[in-house]
């Protein structure tokens, strides 16, 4: 079989609030974008929800200047924990804003306690994943806009067979793209089998 050579025609875009898909975080994106336009009161604004939920999205799409962003806070070691407690104090002393994420609600986070009791102070959001029926929407969409054409009977193959956070269906997405074109076939259900089978591998 010829193949064809793929380029990167399709990157990732960066992540941006717009970009984002909502789904029931409706409420926490317009809190997000008060944030980064500095219209938001409160100083500190605490993320947390499940791996892959689209906390690390909305934390690089609300960087700015002046803001403190702290990731994944519950693998933070002893100093950097004292470097984010700082933080938000000085940024409630200055009008500052921290802007952090999370697995877990701020008090079941093994933290220490000062640290945990200064992430609860402000606004505190779980980060709600997207049923199926908007992850199938939202690949119907990226596919769209890579110039791919999905039936239905792939996207719930896939919601079915593989990582279901946006982030793992998204990159799946691009592997088809590139297998696609290089095998000059259409994104069919063998294709789809054939490429996770070889990725299991």
């Amino acid at each position: 079989m010829t193949r064809q050579l793929a380029l990167p025609i399709s990157p990732q875009p960066a992540p941006t609030l717009d970009n984002f898909v909502p789904g029931a975080n409706a409420e926490l994106l317009a809190r997000l974008r008060a944030l980064h336009a500095g219209q938001l009161t409160e100083s500190v604004l605490y993320l947390w929800g499940e791996p892959g939920s689209g906390r690390s999205h909305l934390l690089h799409a609300s960087a700015r200047p002046g803001l403190a962003i702290a990731d994944d806070v519950e693998r933070l070691d002893e100093p950097r924990q004292i470097a984010l407690f700082n933080a938000i104090n000085a940024a409630r002393d200055s009008g500052g804003a921290v802007l952090a994420a999370g697995n877990a609600p701020p008090a079941q986070l093994a933290l220490r306690d000062d640290l945990k009791s200064r992430l609860a102070w402000g606004l505190v959001y779980q980060v709600k994943p997207l049923s199926d029926a908007q992850k199938a929407l939202t690949l119907h969409a990226e596919a769209a806009r890579r110039g791919l054409k999905l039936s239905d009977e792939v996207v719930w193959y896939l919601l079915t067979h593989v990582r279901r956070d946006l982030h793992s269906l998204t990159g799946l997405l691009d592997q088809l793209d590139r297998t696609s074109l290089e095998q000059r076939r259409a994104v069919t259900l063998p294709l789809v089998r054939e490429l996770i089978r070889n990725l299991e591998q």
